[in-house]
């Protein structure tokens, strides 16, 4: 029989993943009391199925790209991976599924964890369904905050069917590599599992409604992804929607897919990596005046706009300001101090340089595509520019004349793009793409979020021989532009 008993916190959190656990590290240091709800592992998504163990899938492919091309090494790091260490390495940076040490961590915080599906019950109220099978409500003094991310979106073809098609997760997860694999979508997720699973044996297969890949990027970081996914073997088919997929069971268990053109391809898995959903169709919003299965919409405190009252919260990827881990733990920061400030909270200030807002999630998002090449952005794209009307100078500079990317490797492809206000001279976003970029993106974030003067950054002195003397290249490219 179940029994259902009620406690009270200070602070209820729902989602114990990378955002959570920050929203509560935060309020527990300001001193007040907080439970963190958790139905799955504790440390989120991206430990276990996105950032952590793609990278670690990612990592060898790229350092194979890298160390094939520089004169002096043996030419046996060309050859195949071995896909059994790989694996056994994305196992390891995943903790193997395993979350001992994260328990252990939001112990050592100060901060409870309570095992168990929690839905909204009201104002400051969370219900949670223990696995045991009891009930136990959550009543908060200040706060409640939703944190429970994305998940991946499928497509209407799928439902009802027994397709058992796989999302990031399966993607990320999967113990054997499949010998044929289909992958449907244009974005970061699509392309990095295309260059992972290529690498590691798969025969991969892209089928994309666009007319190239990563279309939210600047056109350039898609043509060089392109080039390399070719190169490696993947069967890239641009213009083309997916009919019906069905699995044909049997020994060998296939699936065929039909194409709009009516084609048919037939496969080992199918990967849909078509978008991100938010994780809100059963967390009770229903019970405070909210939609089930909405985004969450906030205002710069985190603070969701149309329940009153000031003490529910969204961080992270369920409010869909910027779908990234690192913009969702500085949320969280904010979000933290927010909430301490209004219950009167004893903690340090997080921000002690600003408000306690988020000011972050505009303009000066960074973000790292790991393919080969990588790709490192942040703020704004000519297409965006475009599309809002905002005139921009726009600064392009190829990466490979750089005597940094020479020692990186002598045939290095890359290219480098700034956009520049032409009347308050600072820099509003920036591109990179190449093997090694990742590290120039929080040069670029520093300079568009701190809205650098091109003065400024002329006495920002790089490194020889970097790759980040490409700021240099750039503003001299630019200089001499507008002595023109």
């Amino acid at each position: 029989m179940m029994t259902e008993n009620t406690r009270t916190y200070d602070v209820v959190v729902i989602g114990a993943g990378p955002v959570g656990e920050n929203v509560a590290d935060r309020t527990t240091v300001a001193g007040l009391s907080t439970v963190v709800v958790e139905s799955e592992l504790v440390g989120g998504e991206c430990s276990y199925w996105a950032c952590e163990p793609s990278k670690a899938l990612l990592r060898a492919v790229l350092l194979r790209s890298d160390a094939a091309h520089v004169p002096g090494l043996d030419p046996a790091v060309a050859g195949p991976l071995d896909p059994a260490a790989v694996l056994a390495h994305r196992d390891r940076m995943s903790g193997n599924w395993n979350d001992e040490g994260q328990v252990e961590w939001l112990e050592s915080a100060g901060v409870e964890l309570l095992r168990g599906h929690g839905r909204l019950a009201g104002p400051r109220e969370v219900l949670v369904h223990t696995p045991g099978g009891d009930a136990v409500r959550l009543r908060a003094r200040h706060a409640v905050a939703v944190c429970t991310g994305s998940r991946a979106a499928l497509p209407g073809l799928l439902r009802g069917d027994d397709l058992r098609a796989w999302t990031s997760r399966e993607g990320t997860s999967a113990q054997e590599v499949p010998g044929r694999l289909i992958i449907v979508g244009a974005g970061v997720v699509g392309t990095e599992m295309a260059t992972a699973w290529q690498a590691l044996g798969s025969r991969v297969t892209m089928l994309v409604r666009e007319e190239g890949l990563l279309p939210r990027l600047e056109p350039f970081a898609g043509e060089l992804v392109v080039e390399r996914l070719r190169e490696a073997g993947v069967d890239l088919r641009f213009g083309t929607t997916l009919s019906t997929a069905k699995r044909l069971g049997g020994q060998d268990d296939e699936l065929v897919v039909t194409l709009s053109s009516g084609e048919e391809i037939t496969a080992d898995e199918i990967l849909f990596a078509t978008g991100r959903a938010p994780r809100t169709e059963d967390i009770g919003l229903e019970t405070v005046g909210l939609t089930p299965g909405d985004w969450l919409t906030v205002d710069d405190t985190l603070t969701v706009t149309a329940v009153p009252g000031e003490w529910l919260y969204a961080v992270g990827d369920v409010n869909r300001r910027a779908l990234f881990t690192h913009q969702g733990k500085y949320q969280a920061r904010i979000a933290g101090a927010v909430i301490a400030a209004r219950a009167g909270g004893s903690a340090p200030d997080t921000t002690p340089w600003g408000p306690h807002t988020a000011t972050a999630d505009g303009g000066a998002v960074p973000l790292v595509v790991v393919t080969d090449p990588e790709i490192a952005a942040v703020g704004l794209t000519t297409l965006e520019a475009r599309r809002t009307g905002r005139g921009v100078d726009v600064v392009d500079y190829e990466i490979g004349h750089l005597a940094g990317a020479v020692q990186y490797r002598p045939d290095y492809r890359g290219r480098a793009r700034i956009l520049i206000d032409p009347d308050r001279r600072t820099v509003l976003g920036a591109t990179f793409v190449g093997p090694g970029v990742a590290e120039l993106v929080h040069s670029a974030t520093v300079a568009v979020a701190a809205e650098v003067p091109l003065e400024r950054l002329w006495h920002v002195v790089p490194a020889f021989p970097t790759l980040g003397e490409v700021w240099l290249r750039l503003l001299e490219t630019y200089r001499d532009r507008q002595a023109q």
